[in-house]
């Protein structure tokens, strides 16, 4: 039976940034959004063994990242316990996972807003890192954060109903096919990538699928999770050619190829980025 942990609207406030296309190297993570604790409750003094405990686990998981896709460590005693995890996207190499995670856990103790609470994610595109003073392990968060960013090109409107249907269809096939690789013994575990031809009378493209859960899910709950992102997906970007959507337990990306070129209001190549609390996208 699927799991959940509900976050209350209050309980995050955003600190977020435009990750456009640019000029920086791919050897450097592209920063996507941070998430923090805004309950005043739920702050911490820099002397505090909460703070200590917080330091080690960041540092235990810059050290683990070199070994893997994920990892996840808890530090310390009730009440100053700290829960951890980083996730990287299952195509990169172990020095750019590394790298990722390296930068995530220090930028996400540099953010001014994050530099006191016990709970805080932050989003990269190529990782995630998360800590909390709450077990976020096994769980899927109904109303987590999310980070999508797509393009603002569209499909042309004789494929659009078509191509939603082939996505969720896509998601569904690949959620069964993820399931056989949800072994942490996996190479990577919960990470699937599918390339097909679609065929329609209206025109043909290629589609490119990626998902992948966080190996702390059981199938079911990376099923669930997987299903909330094609939701999320529905409520920004569903006629995009290109989409990515994190959430902080799965990750879907889809890429088309082969489709006649239209434009974009800024241009073909033009990205948005957008971010939130819930698994509906709302309109910024």
């Amino acid at each position: 039976m699927a799991t959940f942990i509900r976050f209350t609207a209050p309980l995050f406030c955003f600190f977020f940034l435009f990750s456009l296309f640019s000029h920086q190297t791919m050897s450097q993570p592209q920063h996507m959004a941070t998430f923090c604790d805004d309950r005043l409750s739920d702050n911490f003094t820099q002397t505090s063994s909460y703070k200590a405990n917080r330091e080690t686990l960041l540092s235990s998981l810059r050290d683990r990242s070199s070994l893997g896709t994920y990892s996840n460590a808890t530090i310390g005693l009730s009440p100053d316990t700290v829960y951890g995890m980083f996730l990287c996207r299952g195509d990169l190499t172990k020095t750019s996972c590394s790298d990722c995670v390296k930068t995530a856990t220090l930028e996400i103790t540099k953010n001014n807003n994050c530099t006191s609470r016990k709970t805080a994610l932050i989003f990269y595109e190529e990782c995630m890192v998360r800590y909390s003073n709450v077990s976020f392990f096994t769980l899927v968060e109904l109303d987590g954060p999310y980070v999508a960013k797509y393009s603002l090109a569209t499909f042309p409107t004789s494929l659009f109903s078509s191509f939603q249907q082939t996505l969720s269809n896509k998601v569904e096939q690949l959620i069964i096919l993820i399931a056989s690789k949800s072994s942490l013994s996996a190479s990577t575990p919960y990470y699937v990538k599918d390339i097909s031809r679609v065929n329609e009378l209206e025109g043909s493209y290629t589609l490119d699928t990626v998902v992948q859960c966080s190996p702390d899910l059981d199938p079911a709950n990376c099923g669930v999770c997987l299903r909330l992102v094609v939701k999320g997906l529905s409520g920004c970007c569903t006629n995009a050619r290109f989409a990515q959507f994190y959430l902080s337990k799965c990750f879907l990306k889809y890429d088309t190829t082969g489709l006649p070129t239209s434009q974009s209001p800024s241009g073909s190549s033009s990205i948005n980025v957008m971010k939130g609390e819930h698994n509906i996208c709302p309109r910024l």
